[in-house]
C-alpha cells in the first residue's frame, strides 16, 4: 500500500497538463475500445490514438532516461500505425 501511496504523491508532483493529458487519455481509450460506442467504425482508431497520447506524454516525461523514452515513443509510434491500420 505504501509503494502505491508514493507513486500517486509522484503522479500529484506532475504539472497539470501532464496529469489531466494522461488522465484523459487512459479514461478515453478504455471507454472508447468498448463496444458500447460504435462510431462508425472510427471507434478502435479513436481508442488507439487516445493510448498514443498517454504513452507519447510518458515517454516525453521520461525524456531524461534516454532508453526508457525510446521505449514509449516506440510504444506510441506502434499506436499510431495501429490506429492508421484500423481506419475503415
Amino acid at each position: 500500500m505504501r509503494q502505491i501511496q508514493s507513486f500517486f504523491h509522484l503522479f500529484m508532483r506532475e504539472p497539470l497538463w501532464f496529469r489531466m493529458g494522461v488522465v484523459i487519455s487512459l479514461l478515453s481509450s478504455i471507454v472508447f475500445s468498448s463496444s458500447v460506442f460504435s462510431l462508425g467504425g472510427y471507434s478502435d482508431s479513436v481508442s488507439k490514438l487516445a493510448a498514443m497520447i498517454f504513452f507519447g506524454a510518458f515517454g516525453f516525461n521520461m525524456r531524461r532516461n534516454r532508453r526508457i523514452s525510446f521505449l514509449f515513443f516506440a510504444v506510441s509510434a506502434a499506436c499510431l500505425y495501429l490506429s492508421l491500420d484500423a481506419l475503415p
